[in-house]
């Protein structure tokens, strides 16, 4: 006979499966696009054989699943509410674990610059966008963009800046976005076009927390 342990027991696998920073990271790539086992480990700085046996776990669990595509095997999100899952658990994290705060504050030290949080929150970024006031800035890789991305974004990667200043505007504010709250990318972007002279902050989120909003997609 199923008891309220049974169920318990069962929920826990899903907690389980999350309490790998490794895994949590897989989770981060795949809410930007599915990938392959080569693709996920190459970029998550794992091996071949680590990375396809936290898949595995991700998979019984049921947070990730996989088809194949040729000759690969393509790792999807099951459900797109595990960005949001992942999202709260961010939150309780910053909000009740001080070494989690000190990280984050670590990580993103230079927001604080002059005492002006320089990140932009949700609700700015859509008032934002509605008066015409801002230029999005995509800083994905390519195949990234391609497969979803914030409304009228610009795409130009990182390391493509440089050659492509010409196609953004001075007089506008510019948002910088990459894959989240923790990606490095949008942070840089900002940081290298601030030192020329742009009006730029980035996104306190990134496209996968807006997309599980329901938020308008371009």
């Amino acid at each position: 006979m199923t008891s309220q342990q049974d169920v318990l027991d069962t929920l826990a696998q899903v907690a389980r499966a999350m309490g790998n920073g490794h895994r949590l990271a897989l989770l981060e790539r795949l809410a930007q696009m599915g990938a392959p086992v080569e693709s996920l480990a190459s970029k998550t700085n794992l091996t071949v054989g680590n990375a396809s046996q936290h898949l595995q776990q991700l998979r019984r669990a049921g947070l990730v699943t996989a088809s194949r595509s040729g000759k690969q095997m393509i790792y999807r999100l099951s459900d797109e509410r595990i960005v949001t899952l992942m999202s709260l658990l961010r939150q309780v994290a910053e909000t009740n674990l001080a070494e989690m705060e000190r990280l984050v504050s670590q990580l993103f030290a230079d927001d604080d610059a002059g005492g002006v949080m320089r990140a932009v929150s949700r609700d700015e970024l859509l008032a934002g966008l509605e008066r015409g006031e801002v230029v999005l800035l995509d800083v994905r890789p390519e195949e990234e963009y391609a497969a979803g991305h914030l409304p009228e974004a610009l795409n130009i990667p990182l390391a493509s800046l440089e050659s492509m200043l010409d196609q953004l505007p001075r007089d506008r504010e510019i948002v910088a976005y990459c894959r989240g709250p923790y990606c490095a990318l949008s942070h840089q972007a900002e940081m290298w076009l601030r030192e020329r002279g742009f009006q730029v902050r980035r996104f306190a989120e990134g496209f996968p927390e807006w997309k599980a909003a329901g938020l308008p997609l371009g």
